[in-house]
């Protein structure tokens, strides 16, 4: 708006007492103040209004006109409530500086004209918007996109002055607009989306995150949840997968318009989302046909011969023959849900790989998935970083150095997405991972695959809604635990650990945390008795009530092994 639509307002009762000749400026938004240097907080193009209390004397007006000026302020509207007649000495310092002078008379409230210029900006600027995102739109349906969601969220806090950011199911950040998100804040919104979403409530979800209120919006690219039949699918088997819009501000006063012009927003940003999707298309066929033949026991030329195919678009700067690992993923739903969980961990296990943090910004682009029945399996290329001397075979399968690779470790792989995710499983499944050792041969990837789905299964025996396993658990006991049926590893646990339960349970005696410590210092009285702060004394007391109520004695091998299974399977 113009500082002349303001004088010609007949409520604000505005009069001009200096800069006729620059009416014509935008507004662009209004501040209050009295400060005597108001610079910090002016970013130009604002309505400033004062009631004088920063004026002492004559010699005050001209810098604080000098300060408006300088930031680039529209105007200046000073009130007479205060001092009754503007000071000359400020009109003459306004003109100087062509900055427009108003004078507000005392019948009107600044809340009154402050009102009215938000009131104006906002829907000029909401305008504005809604014009620009219907062109983006236009643009992105019938050719490139060129910009992504960034565009459209700079437009956003440009205009609006709305802070948004474009998140995964898992909280990685895809786009934003100025500072990103803490990580511990884009994934608890994550998780607030993905438990209002299950809930069935319909969008905005509002919620508070450290302190501050977010608005979040669904993003649903076209074919998801378009037809009727899929409208009526259980909402967990794309709740997974869809991405959020979170716009930092409450929209539950929200204008219809606002709130209209927010959906446009995301439609705009699920284009975008869908042609991602299809780049991923082909990665998931070479994927596809990759396993097809590992599982076939396709000669492993047939296999290398596929991989060389692949390395165009897998391999970008990797050379032709790098190290593989091989991830397997699966989502168990409770008994009688009919979901297919093979998409569904598909686009859960891409999601989780495509993050630099996980996998590297080398490497995070390349990552190819398929889906066999239930399982989600990827093949992750690797590079090698270094080599060091060794006996082992370099990244090209030859020579003498031995590679160090930036691999995948099934300990950290779900740290930073575990709790959004078991907030959208809640009480319908569970997720679970495995992960191989990295193979540097095609001849290799066949046992990768098995190792990984054997990870898998360790993981499965883990208490949690989203559990992974490494390699490196397979090489000891862990490796037979899941393959104990259910009701003996009950009994046994039982048989051991119950006495000592119940004892904890009547004189909280801290048997079992004693025993665990004890096993994990390999039976070292002094490092057990230091670790739990004990004299040792206390500690050998506590160990031989172990044997008394166990009839078990912990300075036998087997004794020892047993009680640590038990504790491994408890």
């Amino acid at each position: 708006m113009r500082l002349r639509a303001l004088l010609e307002t007949d409520a604000l009762g505005l009069r001009l007492l200096g800069g006729e000749d620059e009416l014509d400026r935008t507004v662009r938004g209004v501040m209050t103040t009295d400060l005597r240097d108001p610079s910090r907080y002016l970013t130009g193009g604002e309505l400033v209004l004062t009631g004088l209390a920063w004026r002492r004397d004559a010699a005050d007006s001209e810098p604080f006109v000098r300060i408006l000026a300088g930031a680039g302020v529209a105007g200046l509207a000073a009130g007479e409530a205060e001092m009754g007649a503007i000071p000359s000495d400020l009109v003459e310092a306004c003109m100087r500086h062509r900055l427009p002078l108003f004078a507000v008379t005392e019948a009107v409230a600044f809340a009154t004209i402050t009102e009215h210029v938000v009131r104006q900006v906002s829907g000029e600027r909401a305008g504005d918007l809604a014009a620009v995102v219907d062109r983006h739109r236009r643009l992105m349906t019938s050719g490139p996109a060129g910009g992504g969601p960034e565009v459209v969220l700079d437009l956003l806090t440009s205009d609006l002055d709305l802070r948004a950011w474009v998140l995964s199911p898992t909280g990685r950040q895809i786009a934003g607009a100025g500072a990103p998100l803490p990580p511990a804040v884009s994934a608890a919104l994550a998780g607030e989306h993905l438990a209002a979403v299950r809930t069935g409530r319909r969008g905005p979800h509002r919620t508070a995150v450290q302190g501050t209120t977010y608005s979040l919006f669904p993003i649903r690219g076209a074919g998801r949840g378009a037809s009727p039949v899929a409208a009526s699918r259980d909402v967990r088997e794309t709740v997974l997968s869809d991405w959020l819009l979170a716009v930092e501000a409450d929209a539950g006063e929200w204008p219809a318009a606002r709130l209209d012009l927010l959906q446009g927003v995301t439609q705009l940003i699920a284009v975008e989302r869908d042609r991602r999707d299809a780049a991923r298309t082909v990665r998931r066929r070479l994927a596809q046909e990759v396993l097809e033949l590992v599982q076939a026991g396709a000669p492993p030329a047939e296999i290398a011969a596929r991989l060389r195919v692949a390395a165009p678009v897998l391999l970008p700067g990797l050379g032709s023959a790098p190290h593989w690992q091989v991830v397997v993923a699966r989502v168990d739903w409770n008994e009688g849900e009919e979901i297919p969980a093979g998409p569904v961990a598909q686009s859960l296990l891409e999601e989780i790989l495509v993050d630099p943090m996980v996998v590297g910004s080398d490497t995070s682009d390349r990552i190819a998935v398929a889906h066999a029945g239930d399982e989600a399996i990827a093949l992750v290329p690797l590079a090698a970083v270094s080599s060091i001397g060794g006996d082992g075979a370099g990244v090209d399968g030859e020579g003498d150095g031995e590679a160090r690779m930036l691999g995948l470790h099934a300990d950290v792989l779900l740290e930073a997405v575990r709790a959004p995710l078991s907030g959208g499983l809640a009480d319908d499944g569970r997720l679970t991972l495995g992960v191989s050792a990295a193979v540097n041969s095609a001849e290799g990837l066949r046992g990768a695959l098995e190792e990984a789905r054997h990870a898998r299964r360790v993981a499965a025996a883990r208490p949690g809604r989203v559990c992974a396993a490494g390699h490196h658990e397979l090489a000891s006991h862990v490796l037979l635990l899941p393959f104990v049926p259910d009701d003996v590893r009950r009994a046994f646990t039982a048989r051991l650990l119950d006495p000592l339960r119940d004892y904890d349970r009547r004189h909280r005696a801290e048997l079992v945390p004693t025993l665990e410590a004890f096993l994990d210092c390999d039976g070292s009285w002094t490092r057990c008795a230091a670790r739990l702060h004990l004299h040792v004394n206390t500690l050998r007391y506590r160990v031989g009530r172990i044997e008394q109520l166990t009839g078990r004695d912990l300075s036998r091998l087997e004794d020892k092994l047993d009680f640590f299974l038990a504790l491994r399977m408890s």
